[in-house]
């Protein structure tokens, strides 16, 4: 498998947008500029990731961010994963926009099928009106706080740019809104540097974790810096017996 030349990128500023007399633009144009400097960090990108469980292969997930034409963002995750009786598919989709740094999420749709019972949601947001509206059973809630506020894949994005813009930040917090409307902050710590060999090849990588006591839950995430602080590995146990792993396995750009 060949591997694609490691990515490296300046964690620059957005372009500020002159505000003169002389010098006029439009919103769309604005959000235009800001996209076109934000790809030039995170261009688009398709990541496939092997799926272990007891370092037995069971599947693969895909993670890709694509530039839409409106000058928004989609942001998707799917899985799928076959072990013994067991089979589940599970798809995530964010369309989102970035202020300053800042994701802003616009909407949510999430699907799981597979053993047991299927699951389908679909939300959107409008922060500036501090809604959110559940599509799937047309309700609508209002929303006070708004701040921050991301969807429950979104804020994998956010964490991204955070660690780019921040790469010695050591904990990180997220208001995360949750499938059912509810609002749960989300914290991860910074837990070391490692070194691993994962089917993709060599990666020095930083270690973020995050501790659901409650749930007696743990996730540790892996990012590297040679590519620009995407997530190469995922790691998750509960009650002390290993739940998944997730490993890199390729990379290419869109």
């Amino acid at each position: 498998m060949r591997k694609i030349p490691l990515l490296v990128f300046l964690a620059v500023p957005f372009i500020a947008l002159a505000n003169t007399a002389d010098i006029k633009i439009s919103p769309k144009e604005a959000s235009q500029v800001q996209q076109e400097s934000f790809s030039a960090i995170i261009p688009a990108y398709r990541a496939t990731y092997t799926l272990l469980h007891k370092s037995d292969p069971v599947g693969k997930a895909i993670r890709e961010l694509s530039y839409l034409e409106d000058n928004k963002i989609e942001y998707h995750y799917e899985t799928d994963i076959s072990w013994l009786i067991f089979s589940d598919t599970r798809s995530e989709t964010a369309i989102v926009n970035i202020e300053n740094n800042q994701v802003i999420p616009f909407s949510y749709d999430y699907k799981r099928e597979g053993t047991g019972r299927d699951k389908y949601y679909q939300w959107q947001y409008d922060l500036v009106a501090k809604t959110a509206t559940d599509s799937k059973n047309d309700k609508k809630i209002n929303l006070n706080f708004t701040d921050g506020l991301l969807d429950k894949l979104s804020y994998h994005l956010q964490n991204r740019i955070d660690l780019i813009n921040n790469p010695t930040q050591k904990r990180f917090i997220y208001p995360v809104i949750s499938t059912k409307g509810s609002i749960k902050n989300y914290e991860y710590q910074y837990d070391g540097e490692e070194e691993l060999i994962l089917p993709y090849g060599l990666v020095k990588t930083i270690r973020l974790k995050r501790e659901i006591v409650e749930k007696k839950r743990i996730t540790y995430a892996w990012f590297a810096p040679e590519l620009n602080y995407l997530l190469v590995k995922l790691y998750q146990v509960k009650a002390g017996a290993e739940q998944f792993e997730a490993q890199l396995s390729s990379l290419e750009l869109k």
